[in-house]
């Protein structure tokens, strides 16, 4: 076995490089089809989720196998490689099965225990299949993982180390609520029909939300997952729209959790900023006359009770928000050059690193406080210009240090629209957080939550579950390596006892068929026995870690021809008889 795993994950790299590095449907195809054509690589496969790509490979140079395999994923991830490496990590042979049986366990997901991660295990499988990039040694590899992460949940308490990352992710939301009292009465809109998206509808169905808006781009499947929803028997309302509605659904749902394919953004900060202004008492974006929007009765649902508040000033949208009543002592000009140009560089409209500094503003000199846009009030350009620099540095700064008591000023707030995004790259502009009224949780501060996480006794019993498994799947691999060699062994024996029968008529023709099928019954047995207990000790050897090097000496002392072995060994890959049934992993 050479089996090589190369990539990166949530535990390895900052979220940023994560959503850069991520694989589109066709990039994992393409990345496939390379890695089989690179010269070390046998077979492969690729296990790209939310928070981690691997790709897993059967070398025959671990080297070359490593440079070739990181350059791969480097071209088609679209992250330099030189930028990529400081981030990726190396796995070979038996320390690659333990970390893909403990993936397979969620002891390596950002939720301790989480099972979604089987699911994305067999889709990786079932891709390799069809491209027949899966051969011999990732087919038993990946099927024993999912073997694996099924009896860990099965044999220990490892969904009570922790939730799914849809039920992990709303208990954030409901910050020290309990989950099911917070989500009652609510209505929620899910953004995408996916797996992830479907999973977040159920989870939402289940604790108690009174109605689900399902939003994708793919009409049909969205009708579907809200018929599903409605059937389910929890009660909950459902109904489907077009993706264009989203603006103007979200001036009347409470809840949004988002998981789609999407490249970009799918909400901006200006969608949210509308949203919730319209709520503070603006106008919706149907009653602003907004391309796809709509009358609210059309789809039944219940609009948001306007809150007694001033609406805040930058309540339209457009690339002049906000612009026509600028703030005192700011050039409405000026302001909406750096807008533009926030949103072209991602700089202050990306304000993740802000959100995170929020604690040391003041402390670090920042001259625009965490208020959100009401803060820009009396701020210069330049003053504008420098916050933009501080924000660059506090992310930097953010990435090198634990970030505690981040989202306190929200904790306190009133919080009128909770966004959940489990997309990766993100769904949602990380700016919201900048937005009063408005709280997001995304997979940057999931894993920030989940970092501190007690481990569990039950942690320690899959640990053991997981290196019993590794050594045995060690163990049945090395054995298996050595089977072609037996079998060329006594296909060889059983030519040879031929041919002296053959000699024996030759030299005795008057026996009789019966004296003949004797003498033929003593030969063989005689054969076997010889031959029995070298090959059966042989294949215990073989099984033990450094036990490669019998079936070459084996192949020596009886002089076996290579190409026989050779054959023997294609024609077992190439019998179905000898696969585990996929189902079977499922």
């Amino acid at each position: 076995m050479s089996l090589l795993v190369v990539g990166l994950s949530h535990r390895s790299a900052p979220v940023s490089v994560l959503e850069r590095a991520s694989l589109s449907a066709d990039a994992k195809i393409k990345l496939l089809h390379d890695t089989l054509a690179a010269e070390p690589a046998a077979e492969a496969a690729v296990l790209a989720t939310c928070n981690r790509i691997e790709l897993y490979a059967d070398v025959d140079k671990f080297h070359a196998g490593v440079a070739e395999l990181s350059t791969l994923l480097a071209q088609h991830s679209g992250v330099a490689l030189e930028e990529l490496t400081p981030y990726l990590y190396v796995h070979y042979e038996d320390r690659a099965v333990h970390h893909l049986f403990s993936v397979a366990c969620g002891l390596d997901s950002m939720v301790v225990g989480e099972g979604q991660i089987l699911g994305q295990i067999k889709d990786a499988l079932a891709l390799g299949q069809e491209l027949h990039t899966a051969g011999r040694l990732i087919n038993d590899l990946f099927q024993q993982a999912l073997r694996v992460g099924k009896r860990a949940h099965s044999e220990t308490g490892i969904d009570r180390a922790g939730q799914s990352l849809v039920t992990f992710g709303l208990e954030q939301l409901a910050v020290r609520t309990p989950v099911a009292e917070w989500a009652a009465g609510k209505r929620a809109l899910v953004i995408g029909a996916g797996s992830m998206s479907s999973l977040a509808a159920a989870t939402l169905a289940r604790i108690g939300v009174a109605e689900i808006v399902v939003a994708n781009r793919t009409a049909e499947r969205a009708e579907r997952l809200a018929e599903i929803l409605v059937a389910s028997g929890t009660g909950v309302a459902a109904v489907a729209i077009p993706m264009a509605r989203v603006p103007d659904e979200l001036t009347r749902v409470d809840v949004v959790v988002s998981c789609t394919g999407a490249t970009g953004l799918v909400l901006t900060a200006d969608d949210v900023l509308a949203a919730v202004s319209w709520g503070a008492g603006g106008l919706a974006p149907a009653e602003r006359g907004e391309a796809g929007a709509a009358p609210q009765a059309s789809q039944g649902l219940r609009p948001r009770t306007p809150a007694p508040q001033t609406p805040p000033a930058t309540a339209g949208r457009g690339p002049q928000a906000g612009l026509d009543s600028a703030p005192a002592g700011v050039d409405a000009e000026v302001l909406g050059r750096l807008v533009a140009a926030a949103r072209a560089g991602g700089r202050l409209a990306d304000a993740g690193a802000v959100r995170t500094m929020a604690g040391a503003v003041e402390t670090d000199g920042c001259p625009v406080g965490p208020d959100g846009r009401a803060a820009l009030t009396g701020v210069d350009a330049n003053s504008l210009e420098l916050h933009g620099t501080w924000a660059d540095q506090g992310e930097a700064a953010a990435q090198r240090q634990p970030r505690k008591g981040a989202r306190s000023q929200v904790d306190v707030a009133p919080v009128r629209l909770a966004l959940l995004d489990l997309a990766m790259p993100r769904d949602i502009d990380a700016a919201v957080h900048r937005i009063p009224g408005v709280r997001l949780v995304d997979i940057e501060s999931l894993a920030e939550a989940s970092a501190d996480a007690p481990m569990a006794a039950d942690v320690d019993a899959v640990r053991g579950i997981v290196a019993e498994e590794v050594a045995a799947f060690g163990a049945a691999q090395r054995a298996a390596h050595i089977t072609p060699t037996v079998v060329a062994l006594r296909a060889m024996a059983a030519e040879v006892v031929a041919m002296e029968v053959a000699r024996l008529d030759g030299r005795v023709p008057d026996l009789d068929e019966r004296q003949r099928a004797e003498v033929t019954q003593t030969v063989r047995r005689v054969v076997d026995k010889l031959l029995h207990a070298p090959t059966v000790r042989v294949k215990q050897l073989a099984s033990e870690p450094g036990g490669a090097g019998y079936a070459e000496a084996l192949r020596e002392l009886f002089d076996l021809d290579p190409q026989t072995v050779a054959s023997v060994s294609r024609a077992d890959a190439a019998d179905p008889m000898n696969d585990d049934d996929p189902g079977r992993a499922s």
